[in-house]
């Protein structure tokens, strides 16, 4: 009980240390990119550690079976939510692009409406795939 209290604090304590450095970081001269790139290295060091401590602590137990469908579930949680998270960033970028053209092109010509509209929904469109594709591999299991 108390090992897995201390699996659930570790990473939500370093995170939450990794984001106040960042941001003291940024405040005492550091770069942006700088700064992220250490919030991105700290992430993929957290994300390391949660994926390694069940698989030892599995082995540690013997049991095998349980730990493979348990690591199957919680891969699939992970992909639905890289799909939908990632799809949701590039349906937003698609978006913050093409509204403002959109905008733009119809302050100028009005009749322009409907064919700039179309790109606006399509990049809509990419993160309404990343949601369906998510509920597939939640519920197709």
């Amino acid at each position: 009980m108390l090992f897995n209290l201390i699996m659930l604090a570790v990473p939500v304590v370093f995170l939450c240390a990794s984001a106040i450095l960042a941001v003291k970081a940024f405040e005492h001269g550091k770069s942006r990119k700088k700064t992220v790139l250490t919030q991105i290295c700290s992430f993929a060091a957290v994300f390391a550690f949660c994926m390694v401590c069940p698989i030892v602590a599995s082995a540690a137990t013997g049991d095998a079976a349980a730990a493979t469908s348990g690591m199957a579930d919680g891969l699939a949680y992970i992909g639905a939510a890289l799909a939908t998270g990632l799809s949701c960033i590039g349906g937003g970028i698609a978006v913050g692009n093409a509204a403002p053209a959109a905008i733009g092109a119809t302050s100028e010509d009005p009749k322009a409406f409907g064919k700039a509209i179309i790109f606006v929904v399509l990049g809509e469109g990419i993160a309404i795939y990343g949601m369906l594709v998510s509920i597939l591999l939640i519920f197709a299991r």
